[in-house]
């Protein structure tokens, strides 16, 4: 009778048990609502982790709230897709946004940052306007793979040096920084080894170079920085500026000028200019 008693409570104990719940086990719904706090590259993490996390990650609202307000003109506007179709997933649309994405001819590129997704602008020395730029006396052209262009404009010698540039897009809300990438000397490759000829440099430790922009909506920087640091890409901050709209397109005027006639300047590479938003502007300062 003991022994029946035994088997009725170890029956009794099968019955009850329920397996331990897996993370698998939560809903992909749910699982959707709490990645929606993280950012993107945390997400992508998330999705390695197992089926329900991957299918999770792929909801489309998660990703909308990642996308810039304006990402639909951005892609309309600036026709950075030949073949977009807005029937993809936000997720890819926003890995499609983060790539470069040349425009204009190929003279601008537009991306989004991973992290935050903030739209990022570069305008190659080709989209500026440069005094002297067509007499070869004084500027040239110069291929080079350290540009996401592929092409820099190299002064020789001038007497008025002046880069002007424009710029006109419905930004998203924010607050955005504008940098010149400058570099002093010729870089070039030998037998593999990088190398930078010096021969054309001077001038830039007489007088500071004066960066200055300005909006549409008046607002206005001005920073003034000697060009130092021969062999290195440095990015010269001009100043910030912030959107309050995104519903109007804001006009951005920058210039850099080193107009003192008393001496010549020369030996500077001209990449482009950067725009971007503050956050990631701060981490370009960091590593200046």
């Amino acid at each position: 009778m003991g022994a029946n008693i035994s088997g009725i409570d170890a029956d009794a104990d099968v019955d009850n048990y329920a397996p331990s719940p897996k993370l698998g086990d939560i809903p992909e719904s749910c699982l959707a609502l709490v990645l929606m706090n993280f950012d993107p590259p945390e997400i992508c993490q998330f999705a390695r982790l197992n089926r329900a996390f991957r299918g999770a990650s792929a909801a489309d609202f998660i990703w909308e709230e990642k996308l810039p307000p304006n990402y639909r003109s951005l892609i309309q506007e600036l026709k950075i897709f030949d073949d977009f179709s807005m029937n993809l997933r936000k997720k890819d649309i926003y890995a499609r946004l983060c790539r470069p994405n040349p425009f204009d001819g190929g003279t601008k590129e537009v991306w989004l940052d991973k992290s935050t997704g903030g739209v990022c602008f570069s305008i190659s020395s080709k989209a500026l306007t440069i005094t002297g730029i067509d007499d070869r006396r004084y500027w040239n052209h110069i291929p080079t793979d350290e540009s996401r262009f592929q092409t820099v404009a190299y002064l020789q010698q001038t007497w008025w040096f002046q880069i002007d540039g424009v710029f006109e897009f419905q930004f998203p809300p924010g607050t955005y920084s504008l940098f010149f990438r400058l570099h002093l000397g010729r870089a070039s490759r030998r037998l593999g080894r990088r190398v930078c000829n010096h021969e054309h440099i001077h001038g830039w430790d007489i007088k500071p170079v004066k960066f200055q922009l300005s909006t549409s909506e008046g607002q206005h920087a001005v920073s003034n920085c000697y060009l130092e640091n021969p062999g290195t890409w440095v990015y010269h901050h001009v100043g910030d500026f912030v959107v309050e709209q995104s519903d109007t397109a804001m006009k951005i005027r920058f210039l850099a000028t080193q107009i003192d006639c008393t001496h010549t300047k020369g030996g500077v590479c001209v990449d482009s200019v950067l725009i971007c938003p503050w956050s990631v502007g701060k981490q370009v300062r960091t590593h200046l």
